[in-house]
């Protein structure tokens, strides 16, 4: 099997590592190699069109070869259309390498078959080369037909949920206590990597729409991280925390969670709302049907298809709103407001404004640490998203946080020759640069620690500053 894996973290590492499993619970030998160092026996860097040749060389040998398809493993970002067209021609030379060969489609942008250009031709002559092709729904099937011109009777669909297996065994309530969620409250989630597409601002602006029912115990919890740390990606990211921040009942729980953690979630929750702008098919639909949660999504690629008693689908914003007030009516009669530990609010001639702030603050935070996230095991990842995110997003450094992490710009351009330059380039000079860019972002990191130290009240790193001689 050809594809990402654990401990990458990535949906179609999960994804790969439960078919894995069922094929070796069937009896089967089964090797895999994935594009990155992994648990994986092989690791082999696919994309480019000398990636694609290597690729052939090594599917010799076996008896059936299975490809778990995303075009990042194939296809560097940008492509030119001339560079698409020679990766395209090695891989239809490697799927032609493989005995039998099985390519599961877990996303494809159809433009590239489409039009009489070279690249087009190209990319279409590959898909023609295999012999058996797996969507996971009927519309998918039907367009990737149309884009790409495979017969239909190799095109197959495989249901995205026919291998998954639980991961956890956890009751509603264990859930809740484990993440600290009310028992009795009305939860809605929204989960996966935090990306424009999946629209979890959506389902923020749609549960903002249910009112004074936030408050009698209802809320809406969205645990993920970001997948890809570009610029377009943080600066969303960014925008959805602030979103949250202005959203009473809405909890934002960033970082990685691991797949027992994940399950947990879906466990704990009562509706799992998906309000994506686009998609190919979902798993967390999937994972959520396994377990036997409402949910409510998108009418968007092949959701439809998807689509099984318990699942809601909308068309639009208003509609979306629509579906959380109507869950929140059902339940209406069973929230009640929910039950204060603060102490009163200060009150009295001789309060001043200082004292009604730290109230404000402190029952924010309380409200806020409601919801944990289960740690990463990766401390390094923990660490960026402790920089760019961590915490409470009203804490004082939260300015210096949102500020994304300086990165050199990517080696790469869409016209054709410019790439190869600016890779020489970026070789030629990353000497000077890296220990720049790493400078810059500990003095962001060392900014971030100085403001949350003055804040806590420890003033013992400037007391000892203080003591210094002058310099002279």
């Amino acid at each position: 099997m050809i594809t990402p894996y654990p401990p990458e973290r990535d949906g179609l590492a999960a994804y790969a590592v439960q078919s894995v499993a069922r094929l070796r619970a069937e009896g089967n030998d089964v090797e895999v190699l994935s594009p990155l160092p992994s648990a994986a026996h092989h690791h082999l860097d696919m994309r480019g069109w000398r990636g694609a040749l290597a690729l052939a060389r090594r599917m010799r040998g076996y008896d059936r070869v299975i490809v778990q398809f995303h075009p990042d493993m194939f296809f560097r970002e940008p492509c030119t259309p001339t560079q698409r067209a020679r990766i395209a021609a090695g891989l239809a030379l490697a799927w032609r390498a493989a005995p039998q060969l099985e390519v599961r489609v877990h996303e494809i942008d159809y433009t590239w078959g489409r039009g009489p250009g070279v690249a087009a031709r190209s990319v279409r002559s590959m898909w023609r080369a295999v012999a058996r092709i797996t969507v996971h729904t009927g519309q998918e099937r039907t367009r990737f037909h149309e884009a790409f011109g495979v017969p239909l009777s190799r095109i197959h669909v495989a249901a995205h949920g026919q291998d998954f297996m639980p991961r956890t065994y956890a009751t509603r309530d264990m859930a809740r206590a484990s993440l600290g969620i009310p028992p009795h409250d009305l939860m809605f989630l929204s989960l996966g990597f935090i990306q424009r597409h999946k629209g979890f601002d959506r389902a923020v602006t749609a549960f903002a729409s249910l009112g004074d029912v936030r408050g009698r115990g209802a809320r809406l919890d969205i645990v993920g991280s970001v997948r890809v740390e570009d610029p377009a990606q943080l600066a969303y990211a960014d925008e959805l925390e602030r979103l949250v921040e202005s959203t009473p009942g809405v909890h934002l729980h960033t970082g990685f969670v691991s797949d027992e953690a994940f399950d947990r979630w879906i466990v704990a929750a009562d509706v799992i709302v998906l309000p994506y702008r686009h998609i190919w098919s979902s798993g967390v639909l999937e994972r959520a049907t396994l377990y036997g949660r409402r949910v409510i999504a998108t009418r968007v690629g092949g959701l439809r298809d998807q689509a099984q008693p318990g699942i809601t689908l909308v068309e639009d914003d208003a509609e979306l709103a629509d579906a959380l007030r109507s869950v929140a009516s059902e339940q209406g009669g069973k929230l009640a407001p929910r039950e204060r530990d603060e102490e009163p609010w200060p009150d009295g001639a001789d309060v001043d404004r200082d004292t009604v702030m730290q109230a404000v603050r402190t029952r924010a935070e309380r409200e806020r640490g409601r919801g944990t996230v289960e740690a990463s095991s990766d401390p390094r990842s923990d660490q960026r998203a402790a920089v760019r995110r961590g915490g409470s997003a009203s804490r004082p450094s939260a300015p210096l946080r949102r500020i994304p992490r300086l990165a050199l710009p990517p080696a790469a351009s869409s016209r054709s020759g410019v790439t190869p330059v600016k890779r020489a380039v970026r070789r030629l000079t990353a000497w000077e640069l890296e220990p720049i860019v790493q400078q810059v972002n500990n003095l962001q990191q060392a900014m971030v620690d100085i403001v949350e130290r003055l804040a806590s009240g420890d003033h013992d790193g400037d007391a000892r500053a203080s003591k210094r001689p002058p310099s002279r």
